[in-house]
């Protein structure tokens, strides 16, 4: 099989805070856009760690995740060159903590934004993709699954970049 298909895994954290959800303002190829905290995972970490490095890294805040919310499957066909995309998504929830005011977000990142569940709701045209309110959504119902359904094996630890 030369062309066997790989869904680019990604990690998203679903955070509520007195009625308000933590969300990212980022800049994309189809303008500025909105997103639960999320991002790629990177060779050599777990799902949940790579979530807690995406939250710190796109919103200066330190996160505790404390349940898996689902696991989604999303195509996306980017505007300007046409690729076709599969994305595997792991969203979590948790807590929020210490809020490091100093740190320099990621690349492309505008700002965090707090916002209601109605105001999420009335800008979902701005949405990064469909499952930023589908997260927030299935929050909401409870969805809830214990993060020991994850396993990470030691040996995706032990990844050793090629020279």
């Amino acid at each position: 099989m030369p062309n066997r298909w790989k869904p680019n895994v990604t990690v998203a954290a679903i955070v509520e805070q007195e009625g308000r959800f933590l969300l990212v303002e980022e800049n994309t190829a189809d303008g500025l856009r909105l997103n639960n905290p999320a991002g790629h995972l990177d060779p050599g970490e777990s799902p949940i760690a790579a979530c807690v490095r995406e939250v710190l890294e796109e919103t200066a805040y330190d996160f505790v995740p404390e349940a898996l919310v689902g696991v989604y499957l999303n195509r996306f066909t980017r505007t300007r060159t046409g690729d076709d995309i599969t994305y595997l998504r792991f969203a979590f929830t948790g807590a929020v903590g210490t809020h490091h005011g100093w740190r320099t977000l990621d690349d492309g990142i505008v700002r965090a934004v707090w916002m209601t569940l109605d105001e999420v709701r009335a800008c979902a045209d701005r949405h990064r993709s469909p499952l930023v309110l589908q997260c927030i959504e299935d929050y909401l119902a409870g969805r809830r699954a214990p993060l020991a359904l994850i396993h990470t094996d030691a040996s995706v630890q032990q990844y050793e970049a090629a020279p």
